[in-house]
């Protein structure tokens, strides 16, 4: 099947350096020449500061379920530092010929038309911002163009999700009052706002906010699998109604009813999240959001090499081809294309 794949959220550039990505490398799930094998022509790479806590422990695994506490809080100097590197080795890749920042539709679109890949420069997590909002601009001006209030841990913007199965999503306070201001800013530049990692009350503060759909661009279905991560049927209503868009992983353990860390999961099961916000919501407002190198997906699919094998696990559920193209890539595109005006 030949159709373009965006993804809408990957860890690559915090798990492994240019100098691997390019070449390829033996470990992980993404890098450039496989990247190009699976048909992922666009994707929004995520930059991601480490911390204390930040490595999650989730024990057997296959047991299934799990209560991690939150990571502890970082920094803003410690995560501008951190995050300004990351967002200099996306741009290297630029510079050197090996894709292109998009920092406009007109950039994605040239990727699906055979053009180089197509990279969205994605905070997870905006600790490198100050509260003032001052550094947004800048970050702006590089090529930011998608943005995570919180990642799993507190910060002066919000309070992240913990990892728990089962639970709602509902686990503390929502927005502070910077994190109202930084939805605003960012929809005045025109930069995604990701609810992915923000709990009930947060995102619930964006959707009130927010002038721009929303997206949550790599969290399931929390009717088909109760963790803290993953979308209630009231919060897909309230992404359908702004025009958003979800976007589906493929880790397990965010995937299978008992939450357990099971290579074995076939891709029917991605599938199955694909349908169910599909007919609550639209098949408009669903796409991918793989979470590559965030954690364990489906041996069947192997890595983003193996992509072809999911549209075609699509296909097997009864997706036609023309809504097949639209989770791939038609509603990311869209989606984008009203966000970044």
């Amino acid at each position: 099947m030949d159709q373009p794949i965006f993804d809408g959220h990957h860890d690559a550039l915090t798990r492994a350096s240019a100098d691997r990505l390019v070449p390829g490398r033996p470990d992980g799930h993404l890098d450039l020449p496989r990247a190009r094998a699976g048909g992922l022509v666009a994707s929004i790479w995520a930059i991601f500061v480490d911390g204390p806590g930040a490595e999650l422990d989730f024990g057997n695994g296959l047991d299934g379920g799990y209560d991690l506490p939150l990571a502890e809080e970082i920094g803003h100097a410690e995560a501008a530092g951190g995050a300004t590197a990351a967002a200099g080795r996306l741009l290297a890749l630029e510079r050197h010929g090996h894709l292109r920042v998009a920092r406009t539709i007109a950039d994605v679109d040239a990727a699906a038309n055979g053009g180089l890949p197509a990279a969205i420069m994605h905070l997870e997590g905006a600790e490198a911002i100050d509260q003032d909002l001052e550094a947004l601009d800048h970050w702006h001006a590089a090529g930011l163009r998608s943005l995570g209030p919180v990642w799993s841990r507190p910060n002066a913007f919000g309070h992240g999700v913990p990892f728990r199965f089962p639970s709602t999503p509902d686990t503390g306070d929502g927005l502070t009052a910077a994190g109202r201001a930084l939805v605003t800013r960012c929809n005045a530049l025109g930069i995604a706002v990701d609810v992915s990692h923000l709990n009930a009350r947060g995102f619930w503060d964006v959707a009130e906010i927010t002038d721009a759909p929303i997206i949550a661009s790599h969290c399931g279905a929390h009717a088909l699998a109760p963790a803290s991560r993953n979308l209630t049927d009231d919060q897909l209503d309230a992404i359908g109604v702004s025009g958003g868009i979800v976007g589906i992983p493929y880790i397990v353990d965010f995937l299978r009813a008992d939450g357990a860390q099971d290579r074995s999961t076939p891709l029917s099961t991605v599938v199955a999240h694909v349908r169910h916000v599909a007919e609550r919501i639209g098949v408009r407002h669903v796409g991918f959001g793989s979470d590559f190198d965030g954690g364990d997906i489906p041996d069947e699919l192997g890595d983003v090499a193996g992509l072809p094998r999911l549209l075609h696990a699509l296909a097997d559920g009864g997706f036609t081809d023309a809504e097949i193209a639209a989770i791939a890539w038609g509603n990311w595109r869209r989606v984008l294309a009203a966000t970044w005006g």
